[in-house]
């Protein structure tokens, strides 16, 4: 995306808007984590962190605290499943610390916790085909407003193993479904 200005405007409702949805997809695999570790309320306060940004609070460094802490859980929790439940949760709470740079990086701030998310589910059920269950749930689930924002930035680079691949699928189905929606 040549000749694409170095930053734009990012509102506040930008920021809202993105965390509120990565907030939503992290809650619906919430519970594979609390299953596995219901002693631990790291992913649980960061997505009540990133709801509460996203109903009006303010951009604090609880977002940042709530965020590392989900990362720290997930981390403890191995690279299964409910690592992953704790992943999306920590990505929630970062979707508020988004950037208007137009880097193709900067798309996991906005799509990290649904991918993050059907991976989990995927792992939990045994199943890929519940990975790609949950993208399309989180493409039905899309707000117009987050998918305008999406587009603002280049496509997500390659690599990630799983959740990369998982990232890049639903930001393809998000412009492709959301394209055709337009011109229908």
């Amino acid at each position: 995306m040549t000749g694409m200005a170095e930053t734009f405007v990012l509102e506040m409702e930008d920021l809202r808007a993105a965390t509120a949805y990565a907030a939503a997809c992290a809650g619906d695999v919430l519970a594979i984590f609390e299953n596995a570790r219901p002693d631990d309320p790291r992913p649980r306060e960061a997505i009540d962190v990133a709801l509460a940004f996203a109903a009006g609070g303010k951009r604090v460094k609880a977002l940042r605290d709530t965020a590392w802490a989900a990362m720290r859980a997930a981390q403890d929790a191995g690279d299964g499943a409910p690592g992953q439940a704790a992943r999306s949760a920590m990505s929630a709470a970062s979707a508020a610390w988004l950037h208007p740079l137009p880097k193709a990086t900067q798309v996991r701030h906005i799509l990290g916790a649904a991918a993050h998310g059907a991976h989990a589910a995927e792992l939990a059920a045994g199943d890929p085909d519940t990975g790609a269950d949950h993208i399309e749930r989180a493409v039905l689930n899309a707000p117009s407003t987050v998918v305008r924002l999406l587009r603002r930035y280049p496509p997500p680079p390659p690599g990630g193993g799983r959740v990369g691949a998982l990232l890049r699928l639903l930001d393809r189905r998000l412009r492709d479904t959301h394209i055709e929606k337009d011109q229908a």
